[in-house]
């Protein structure tokens, strides 16, 4: 199977609640918010022991691909596949598995994003390696749930069903996918036992997504045939160019997902942040004795707790807050409440209608 293992990461995206540090020419992921490395640079780190580097696909917008080919030159240059616009992950998937499909029939793939956050790499690799095995044998779709530690409002579940057991690990069927619940539906969800949270990565051959894209989502499925009878050609750029954006945006989870019968999930037994707010950077960075969570200067603070600050250059003092946001850089600062972290992404959408495409 081994031989047949590629990695598809998934570097499309805007990073919009991560403003005004994401910005359009420098997204989430090509930033280190989070350690030395970027955050697809830490992507790409953590699945080097299941795969050489030429069986490791980047999706990413074409306007993004040269920082990406810098900051991961030993990818080659032909597994850097650039959407042309952002289409969401079913095309994005589709585009990647219609590219390993004609470079390899009996490619499995395993789905990530660029832009999560995972402590526990060991038993991470693991698990990949028992959802590659099950899809290398069968039609099913694999996801990867997270067992969930807390009520958390902003992840979308998944609830398990039959449990199927293999020798060294178990997969469950999937009976439903929630999206993100309000706190109390989250609390039941939580004590009920049978939830996870749905983490956005996923394991099945190229051809079996092929196959249930066709059947869900055929008008997509026609036009990534136009592309892939391109691929290699002198007009594959032109072809990308021309089709793609006629492309509908669509899910992979609501296009696909939702309506398959034969979706399975694996516990993922791992720390896993999808820090997809600057919420999110509170249980990543280290926190004062006041519970502030600091990239760059600590903050000052006099009865203020709980805050996350990002301001590499100047000096932040908090004084009688608490559970606040504050985001500086050379052009813009974001004050926030944390339990609104969300929302930032209405900022951006503001920024966009008033024309303000210098702080975008």
């Amino acid at each position: 199977m081994k031989e047949h293992l590629y990695i598809v990461i998934m570097a499309g995206g805007k990073g919009t609640r991560f403003w005004p540090l994401s910005r359009g020419e420098s997204p989430k992921q090509l930033l280190n918010i989070c350690g030395e490395r970027s955050m697809i640079q830490e992507t790409v780190h953590r699945v080097l022991p299941l795969v050489p580097t030429d069986r490791i696909l980047v999706v990413t917008a074409a306007a993004h691909a040269d920082e990406i080919r810098r900051q991961l030159p030993n990818i080659p240059d032909r597994n850097i596949l650039e959407e042309p616009v952002g289409r969401n992950t079913a095309p994005c998937i589709g585009l990647a598995a219609t590219h390993l499909a004609r470079r390899d029939p009996d490619a499995v793939m395993i789905v990530l994003p660029a832009d999560h956050l995972i402590k526990d790499e060991e038993p991470f690799r693991e698990t990949l390696i028992h959802a590659a095995q099950i899809a290398e044998k069968s039609a099913n779709l694999i996801t990867i749930g997270i067992t969930p530690t807390w009520p958390e409002t902003g992840y979308g579940y998944i609830q398990l069903g039959d449990a199927r057991e293999y020798p060294d690990f178990k997969s469950y069927q999937v009976k439903s996918f929630r999206e993100k619940p309000n706190a109390e539906s989250a609390e039941e969800f939580i004590k009920s036992g049978d939830f996870v949270w749905n983490s956005g990565m996923f394991i099945w051959r190229a051809s079996t997504i092929l196959a249930n894209i066709e059947r869900f989502l055929p008008r997509i499925y026609r036009q990534l045939l136009q592309i892939r009878v391109s691929i290699g050609s002198s007009n594959e750029q032109s072809t990308l160019n021309r089709i793609y954006p006629r492309i509908e945006p669509q899910s992979i989870d609501f296009g696909v997902m939702e309506r398959s019968s034969n979706v399975f999930s694996l516990r993922g037994n791992f720390r896993w942040n999808d820090v997809g707010s600057w919420n999110a950077l509170g249980d990543v960075w280290q926190k004062d004795e006041h519970g502030n969570a600091c990239y760059g200067k600590p903050a000052i603070s006099v009865n203020a707790t709980k805050s996350i600050v990002f301001s590499p250059k100047k000096q932040v003092a908090l004084v009688h807050v608490d559970n606040l946001i504050v985001v500086e850089t050379d052009d813009a600062l974001l004050v926030c409440r944390s339990d609104k972290a969300q929302d930032v992404k209405k900022i951006v959408e503001l920024l966009e209608e008033k024309g303000m495409t210098e702080l975008l």
